[in-house]
């Protein structure tokens, strides 16, 4: 008698809701539940170090972030030099005009709106210049895991790392960040949202990579439809290839 979906042993083949508890559970044993590796003191730090972190990597931005979090303490801080300083100053994150363009814009904002104090609402984080649902995942899931708990709007960061290991693991099809976000949301309960992110990227970052994958590493080969080692097809070029679903 063949094996039913409820007594089948669980592998690569079983379905998403099934693989997806055990995925995130081994990611989270092997990640001592995530960090965030951006340097900051402060929701208002963590902040402006995401922004920065756009097109640029960690390492780079702490560098950065070093000197900027002494020179710059607060928003009216930003504001006080001139642009050209400050694009001076975070030149080598990359990208350094259109980011001097939204920091500026979201120190404004924060002055104008917020007594200068980030909000921990998604709702209110996303009215800031430059800053979209990742970035404000980011600073819930750092700052203030307790409000995102509690925040019905808050959810998943999904940047290109939890993109590209969620269509390795097979949780979703899609390339838009949006419809992603909501296919894990859908498989992770709420308060592993923020956890759940910070494990795939660093999982991403360190064994996962996007040219050479080491499956023959990774604590969750056996699960995963995308295995190299088990001669599968990796998803997440095969759905590039093939376009994005409707």
């Amino acid at each position: 008698m063949p094996d039913s979906p409820t007594n089948r042993p669980l592998d690569r083949d079983s379905g998403k809701t099934l693989r997806a508890p055990h995925i995130l559970a081994a990611l989270l044993d092997e990640y001592d539940g995530g960090v965030i590796e951006l340097d900051h003191s402060s929701p208002f730090e963590l902040l402006i170090a995401t922004v920065l972190s756009a097109q640029s990597t960690d390492v780079k931005i702490n560098e950065i972030t070093k000197t900027l979090f002494t020179k710059y303490p607060g928003p009216e801080d930003y504001l006080a030099v001139p642009e050209e300083e400050l694009q001076d100053d975070i030149r080598s994150s990359g990208f350094f005009r259109q980011k001097t363009k939204s920091i500026r814009g979201l120190c404004q904002a924060l002055l104008a709106d917020f007594d200068g104090e980030v909000p921990l609402r998604m709702a209110d984080l996303v009215t800031l210049p430059g800053v979209a649902r990742k970035t404000a995942n980011v600073v819930l899931a750092g700052s203030a895991p307790e409000a995102l708990l509690e925040d019905p709007d808050a959810g998943i960061a999904v940047d290109t790392h939890v993109t590209r290991l969620s269509k390795r693991f097979g949780f979703t099809k899609h390339s838009d960040a949006v419809k992603i976000e909501k296919d894990l949301m859908r498989l992770f309960p709420r308060e592993h949202y923020g956890s759940a992110s910070l494990v795939i990227i660093l999982h991403g970052r360190r064994v996962c990579d996007a040219l050479r994958p080491a499956c023959g590493g990774c604590v969750v080969e056996e699960w995963c439809p995308s295995s190299l080692i088990a001669g599968r097809r990796d998803k997440a070029k095969q759905a590039k290839s093939l376009g994005d679903p409707a």
